[in-house]
């Protein structure tokens, strides 16, 4: 669903994980100059994700998309360095306006 909610004009290779330590991974290999994070993952969560992204000093863009829309999860991910929360199911429009927001070229 969030590939599909992407805007069509941005041009873009996509890699997707199917845990955190893949997305840790992947982000590590330079193939994620934007990631998409949820919080509810495998082996590692989104939250474990963000801290080890903080504590190695790694120059991110972290998007957190989740169903977890309490107050206390988006400050917490906004503590951890996450540039944006977007609630499940996804908007286009809120994918796009946070995007354009911290100025990725579409």
């Amino acid at each position: 669903m969030l590939i599909k909610s992407l805007p069509s004009t941005w041009d873009v290779e996509i890699t997707q994980a199917v845990n955190g330590k893949e997305a840790l991974d992947a982000y590590r290999a330079g193939k994620a100059d934007v990631m998409f994070l949820d919080l509810t993952m495998p082996v590692m969560d989104g939250y474990e994700v963000l801290e080890n992204i903080q504590k190695e000093g790694l120059n991110s863009f972290v998007i957190v998309v989740s169903a977890d829309i309490q107050p206390l999860a988006q400050e917490r991910v906004k503590k951890l360095g996450a540039m944006a929360f977007i609630k499940k199911p996804v908007n286009p429009d809120l994918i796009e306006s946070a995007l354009k927001q911290y100025g990725i070229a579409l």
